[in-house]
């Protein structure tokens, strides 16, 4: 059995798509018209330096990931048993499994970009080499409660979220817990934790105006890293803002399901790299 998984924000680079827009012209007009801006052109030149910002990095990923699955389709004449997404990359999964159309996928996460780029004063930080029991009690032990956890990746690769001053002040305290790495992320928000509240409930009544369909494919979610269905989508994707990326649940429960063959459509290759480690 055969999953595709799309890529989120972090994997974005300059250059990416290059061999799919020419292939693809309909759908690139109707991204202009949706976005207000070429994403040709920020994708492959980034004249004003902003494929590193959470509002065009969005919709840039959603494109070039949706674009892949869509030449990947026509290439083989194969539809995978499983889709999944790593946060933002969820939306291309849903895509694919024809939740909703192209342009459809692209307004939400054109709103979702907007919306998680006006969060301020908040930090996120990967932390390597220690496994998601032994963070929870450095955050108890510490008295770090304003921070949650965010992305489960792999077994020794958790993503923690709060606000800015409190994931600056927990670095020398994983790093005297044991710590292999402690890497604050380029990100202005607290995203997938209790601090995007205020986002989660804009966006909820957001997407309530659109018509979804049930999948034709499994999509498992990253809130609870079991398969979607119709009366789960609109709950699953606001809640996908506050709530933890269950990356590492996603891909044992799809290889439980008998998965044997993983491959990562879109740029880069980080979640590939991360299944190889789960």
């Amino acid at each position: 059995m055969k999953a595709y998984v799309f890529p989120g924000q972090g994997s974005q680079k300059k250059g990416m798509g290059e061999d799919l827009f020419d292939s693809y012209k309909d759908l690139v007009v109707k991204a202009d018209n949706i976005l207000g801006y070429s994403i040709r052109e920020l994708c492959l030149n980034d004249p004003n330096d902003q494929l590193g910002q959470t509002q065009f990095t969005q919709p840039a990923l959603y494109v070039v990931n949706a674009l892949t699955y869509l030449k990947k389709k026509e290439e083989t004449g194969i539809l995978p048993d499983y889709v999944a997404g790593h946060s933002l990359g969820e939306y291309s999964a849903l895509f694919a499994a024809g939740v909703y159309d192209f342009e459809t996928g692209l307004k939400i996460v054109k709103y979702r970009g907007q919306l998680m780029s006006e969060a301020k004063g908040g930090g996120m930080a990967a932390v390597i080499g220690l496994e998601v029991n032994q963070i929870e009690k450095v955050l108890i032990d510490n008295s770090l409660t304003s921070i949650d956890i965010a992305n489960f990746n792999s077994p020794n690769q958790i993503v923690i979220s709060g606000r800015k001053e409190d994931i600056e002040g927990a670095k020398s305290v994983f790093e005297a817990a044991g710590a292999m790495l402690y890497l604050p992320l380029k990100v202005s928000g607290a995203f997938h934790s209790r601090y995007m509240n205020d986002a989660a409930e804009n966006f909820k009544s957001y997407i309530e105006q659109f018509e979804f369909f049930e999948p034709k494919i499994d999509v498992i979610a990253n809130v609870n890293a079991l398969p979607y269905n119709k009366n789960s989508i609109e709950e699953n994707l606001y809640k996908q803002i506050t709530h933890s990326v269950q990356w590492l649940k996603s891909v044992l429960y799809m290889k439980e399901k008998g998965v044997t063959e993983f491959e990562e459509l879109g740029p880069g290759k980080v979640l590939t790299g991360l299944i190889k480690k789960i």
